[in-house]
């Protein structure tokens, strides 16, 4: 299909295809190598593996749940040592949080208990 030839100074049709290698080339910069920053060995020396998702968790359970804050502590521990992401000062923290908060629940249970146990002992103190 030919197309007729058209005056020198008339701006080309949109319907024409476009003059031989004028498009279809990779955009300049790139090459042959992708985009820069990434490579076949990961991301770049600098950059972060990101924060180990247990460790976050194990902060945040240590208001919510304080025994499952422990537990995802200790395995977010074992995790952050075994791969190298960040979150160690996290799942500390959540483990501190944890076992205080665990602490101050088991006294709160024995004292509750203590308190039932002298409030129901007979020993000539009760009003009936």
């Amino acid at each position: 299909m030919s197309y007729p030839p058209r005056e020198p100074d008339e701006p080309p049709s949109p319907y024409e295809p476009p003059p031989p290698g004028q498009y279809g080339g990779p955009p300049p910069g790139y090459g042959q190598y992708g985009p820069p920053g990434e490579g076949q060995y990961g991301p770049p020396p600098g950059q972060g593996r990101g924060t180990n998702v247990l460790a976050v968790l194990s902060l945040v359970f240590a208001f919510v749940f304080a025994p499952a804050g422990i537990v995802l502590g200790h395995v977010a521990k074992r995790q952050i040592r075994r791969t190298g992401e960040d979150g160690d000062q996290l799942a500390t923290w959540g483990l501190i949080l944890s076992y205080i908060f665990t602490v101050i629940g088991l006294i709160a249970c024995c004292g509750w208990l203590g308190l039932v146990f002298w409030g129901g002992s007979t020993d000539g103190s009760s009003y009936n």
